[in-house]
């Protein structure tokens, strides 16, 4: 059967994921190229294709169970005798809730036997010889530094064994709307899980996904640029069966929220004039801002750009 071989970790957020590839760069770690800094709290394994689902959704009931994590890196250390492996500690108060996150991901179908006890680390060099990882210990004796996580991640292996992010959850119980019969749990990413693209197609940089029992039924994407005020709504998508119950406002207000917190003062899309986004978007408070345009969706096609004050 059909198998992914997936790990469940936490990547180190910029700019110390900047710093600690400089470390490994130093090191010459021979993986620094192929996975960015993280804490592994799931060693690879291999998931049934059928199964995907199943551990995205043990991931997800882990992290809305747990608080984001404040973790002090450092200083280094090894596992040697056992491996010639170079390694930040990991400790801070937090860390007691960081072995249960652990444990709540290692479940089905992620569960997986593992040959040492779980030691919090973020690797910094794998396969050095005893007397330049003694070196590495020693240069880092007085390192740390202080991260605060907020998400876990599901990587992916891909050709040439590149661990790429395939889904993320937030460390925070999920928002739930419109509650009687059809609530709806909206859970903010960077991007979309991989299934949830399949599924109801889309890409970029703020990605809204609403399920209800699990299921996604609806995604909103949309660019939120660093250095602009301007977002863009790039996809919006409701499964046909679940249109009409309010899925696409609450996504969309959802989307709106996120994009004014991160600074932004409008948000904009161009879609085709006189179609049914075009009016749903009308609704929901997007103006037009410029003129029909034909060829910007297709030939044929006129399209209008509709602008929202945030």
């Amino acid at each position: 059967m059909p198998s992914a071989r997936l790990a469940v970790a936490l990547l180190i957020p910029g700019p110390v994921a900047t710093e600690v590839d400089g470390l490994r760069r130093a090191l010459a770690d021979g993986a620094r190229a192929r996975v960015a800094p993280h804490l592994t709290l799931v060693p690879p394994v291999n998931v049934n294709l059928e199964r995907i689902d199943e551990a995205l959704a043990v991931v997800r009931a882990a992290a809305s169970a747990a608080p984001p994590l404040e973790l002090v890196l450092g200083p280094a250390a090894t596992f040697l005798p056992a491996t010639p492996v170079a390694y930040l500690g990991v400790g801070g108060p937090a860390v007691s809730q960081l072995r249960a996150l652990r444990e709540a991901v290692m479940r089905p179908p992620l569960a997986r036997a593992v040959d040492y006890d779980f030691v919090p680390h973020v690797t910094v060099a794998s396969e050095l010889a005893d007397d330049r990882l003694a070196a590495a210990v020693a240069a880092l004796a007085d390192y740390r530094v202080t991260v605060r996580v907020d998400r876990v991640h599901v990587l992916r292996e891909e050709p040439g064994r590149r661990w790429v992010p395939f889904a993320e959850a937030v460390l925070a119980a999920p928002a739930v709307v419109a509650r009687g019969g059809l609530e709806l749990e909206l859970a903010v990413a960077s991007a979309a899980d991989g299934p949830v693209r399949e599924a109801l197609g889309a890409a970029p940089t703020l990605a809204v996904t609403a399920r209800r029992g699990g299921v996604p039924v609806g995604l909103v994407e949309a660019l939120v640029p660093a250095v602009s005020p301007a977002a863009v709504l790039v996809h919006l998508s409701v499964a046909e069966e679940h249109r009409g119950t309010g899925v696409g406002r609450h996504l969309l207000a959802a989307a709106v929220s996120e994009a004014a917190a991160a600074g932004c003062r409008q948000m904009s899309a161009v879609v085709a004039a006189g179609g049914d986004l075009h009016r749903f978007l009308a609704h929901l408070g997007f103006a037009e801002e410029s003129a029909p345009a034909r060829g910007w969706l297709g030939p044929g096609v006129d399209a209008v750009c509709l602008v929202r004050r945030l």
